[in-house]
């Protein structure tokens, strides 16, 4: 698992399955490492036929640390974001998205299937409309269209993207913070057990801890606002993928960016939050991998 430059950074990636297969890139969330992508998943789909590409996004894991970006207040950050004001950031989604276009330049691969989840899908559309070009199929996970207009997160999941963090050096504190995020974003209808989920908070603590990394993240987000404007531009197949119970990113957001995008597919699930969790890990990667090969049969017809 090398890191290679990417947009002038340092990317942290790992893959599966052949180089020569079609290649599928796997963009993560706000604040999470790439290990989010759960290596069963990755394999899963690497052995449908498919060059599984999975990285830290930069600030976050692995790679590279933007510490001499500009620090912004996300609390007044919020404020603006809530009337619609412009909101200041230390880089943008934007960059994020040529961040993953010089990943897929540095691994030599031309065209992608573009699959995100939150965050990562705000990333993947945005690739999927000002990079048509280097995109196979657009598969948007429990994201939206950022439009204002469209219910918030549920107040426990708002409160737990907002609560004070322990200090980073206490690591059973740490954990237990994670848990309780997690605990407070994941899906009801599927639980993780604690040990499970102990056992990925503590391996994400060890992997990598940095908090401003987050908020930057954060702020990106709040600074992109809407992007209904590019989701109309979409050309190339897409299918989004949602939680009927998804507390932070309400369903609401993957069907308006299924209504956006023409001819966008919209599959949704009960009982799933805003997480990865085991039992959703074959339905997802049996509706990706539907999704790409028939995207694949598209082009070469």
């Amino acid at each position: 698992m090398p890191l290679i430059k990417a947009n002038n950074l340092d990317i942290f990636y790992d893959e599966f399955g052949k180089r020569g297969d079609p290649a599928l890139l796997l963009i993560m969330g706000l604040g999470t490492q790439m290990i989010a992508w759960p290596e069963e998943f990755c394999e899963d789909l690497a052995g449908r036929g498919f060059h599984v590409v999975r990285f830290d996004n930069r600030d976050i894991g692995l790679s590279q640390k933007m510490k001499g970006a500009p620090n912004y207040s996300l609390p007044l950050a919020f404020a603006k974001a809530w009337f619609g004001w412009p909101v200041r950031s230390a880089y943008s989604l934007d960059d994020m998205a040529a961040d993953a276009i010089g990943l897929l330049d540095a691994l030599h691969i031309d065209r992608a299937h573009i699959v995100g989840a939150s965050m990562g899908g705000m990333i993947a559309q945005i690739i999927a409309a000002i990079y048509p070009q280097r995109c196979l199929s657009l598969t948007s996970i429990m994201s939206t269209s950022g439009d204002r207009k469209l219910p918030g997160p549920k107040r426990e999941a708002f409160a737990s993207m907002r609560m004070k963090r322990p200090p980073v050096t206490d690591r059973d504190a740490y954990v237990e913070f994670g848990m309780k995020v997690l605990r407070s974003i994941g899906s009801p209808g599927f639980p993780i057990p604690d040990d499970e989920l102990r056992a990925f908070v503590t391996r994400s603590y060890d992997r990598s801890v940095y908090p401003a990394g987050f908020i930057r993240q954060f702020l990106a987000i709040l600074a992109n606002g809407s992007r209904s404007h590019l989701l109309k531009t979409i050309k190339m197949p897409t299918l989004v993928l949602h939680g009927e119970s998804d507390p932070l990113v309400p369903v609401e957001g993957g069907r308006d960016t299924a209504r956006l995008i023409p001819g966008a597919k919209l599959k949704t699930f009960a009982g799933w939050g805003h997480d990865l969790p085991p039992q959703m890990i074959p339905i997802l990667a049996d509706a990706i991998a539907e999704h790409c090969k028939a995207a694949d049969a598209r082009l070469n017809v």
